[in-house]
């Protein structure tokens, strides 16, 4: 894939990230997301060879969609597996033009380390209550909002989110664990 220098264009405004609660219905997930839409491949739960194999199943139906695919994992093996991109925490990522950088923050201290980073976008959250993290306080639509002012690349709204938090947040860029995988 060829680096990402007009990013606002081509940042999807859908994302779905993996994990061992979705797992069973990716495929059918990925295929209905729509086309151009982007997967963040975590999967942390299974050991390396499962893992790879894993990620080649979902990355060709990823593809087979035009979907830009990024992992959670480092520089290296995002490159080595094909990967569009990495996805962590700010302390994780190093800079880098030849991958999307996603980065992960929960407060402000985080956003100003992705940006003095050069992440490309970052994942803020939780903007709402979520399963992830059962009982730990959402940002809720106003303090998502403060925060996200502070970012100076594209943020995605991640934690609880679904078609209707989505709507309620107003925010052009989404992800999510559960709220894409459940009908």
């Amino acid at each position: 894939m060829a680096a990402f220098q007009s990013l606002p264009q081509i940042l999807p405004r859908l994302w779905l990230l993996s994990d061992a609660r979705n797992d069973a219905v990716l495929e059918d997930a990925l295929a209905r997301l729509p086309r151009g839409s982007g997967f963040i491949y975590r999967h942390y739960h299974l050991p390396d060879a499962q893992r790879v194999a894993r990620y080649a199943a979902l990355e060709r139906i990823a593809r087979a969609r035009d979907h830009v695919v990024v992992l959670a994992d480092s520089a290296l093996t995002a490159r080595e597996w094909g990967a569009d991109g990495i996805y962590g925490a700010p302390r994780s990522l190093y800079p880098r033009r030849d991958l999307l950088m996603l980065a992960t923050a929960h407060d402000m201290r985080e956003i100003a380390l992705a940006n003095t980073l050069g992440a490309d976008a970052i994942l803020l959250s939780p903007a709402f209550a979520t399963a992830t993290h059962p009982g730990a306080p959402s940002l809720g639509p106003v303090r998502f909002r403060l925060l996200a002012r502070h970012a100076q690349v594209p943020v995605i709204a991640l934690g609880g989110m679904n078609t209707r938090n989505a709507m309620r947040l107003d925010w052009p860029h989404w992800a999510a664990i559960d709220g894409l995988t459940s009908r």
